[in-house]
């Protein structure tokens, strides 16, 4: 272990590991984000509360056990750099990181420490196989490390390629996810507290017709979390 801390000091010195949200250089206990701009991230609580303005956005639309998100999601902000960092430019290791962290807060939530599973939103083959990852699973493998449960890979997946969200009315996100999903494993589900994560939830679409597809194996009950959730989304 000193020999391998030796090694990662002296490469430092010549290509030094900086913060993903300020840039500052990073110490040899820090690891994509500083200490500062961890302590910073506009984290949201949800995971405290049952009646959360995020899932009170569910609430009659699918039946879950308890929504949250670990941080604000908002154009330009920490989170959002960090989730592009995640998604788009190959830091793979930062999905994991983010699930740990956020995993120690749900496994002490009276909502969420009872979870048995965690599921996440499939990606289609075709985007999987551009991307190489799902940023998703990365993350659900963080918190189920944390919360010392397993993670249901291949229990679900995405049958169908939709295009973006983003411009369309309600009633269009809706069309636009309806039958994507399809549950491949649901003995794996049934009976079972399941945690379904996300990256971001935006509009809440996706996220609730992955979810509409998981009730239909009869577990015992379905949480939801994510990396982030918009502030806009008690607007949708």
């Amino acid at each position: 272990m000193v020999a391998v801390q030796f090694l990662k000091d002296f490469v430092s010195l010549f290509y030094p590991e900086v913060c993903l949200v300020c840039g500052d250089g990073l110490n040899s206990k820090e690891e994509f984000v500083c200490t500062m701009c961890m302590y910073k991230l506009p984290k949201t609580n949800y995971h405290t509360h049952a009646d959360n303005p995020l899932a009170k956005v569910f609430w009659g639309r699918v039946e879950v056990n308890a929504v949250a998100a670990y941080c604000h999601y908002q154009k330009g902000n920490a989170v959002q750099d960090l989730v592009h960092e995640l998604k788009y430019n190959g830091k793979k290791k930062l999905g994991p990181y983010l699930g740990r962290w956020y995993g120690n807060d749900l496994k002490e939530s009276a909502l969420f420490g009872r979870v048995d599973a965690i599921l996440y939103v499939p990606l289609h083959p075709s985007k999987l196989k551009k991307r190489g990852y799902n940023q998703s699973a990365l993350f659900a493998e963080g918190l189920a490390e944390s919360m010392e449960v397993p993670v249901l890979h291949g229990a679900i997946s995405r049958v169908k390629n939709t295009d973006t969200q983003t411009r369309k009315t309600r009633y269009q996100r809706w069309e636009n996810v309806e039958g994507i999903f399809k549950v491949d494993k649901p003995t794996e589900l049934q009976g079972r507290h399941l945690l379904l994560v996300d990256d971001i939830i935006t509009t809440g679409a996706t996220i609730e017709a992955c979810a509409v597809e998981i009730l239909k194996a009869n577990p015992a009950s379905l949480s939801i979390a994510s990396i982030g959730c918009a502030d806009t989304i008690s607007a949708i």
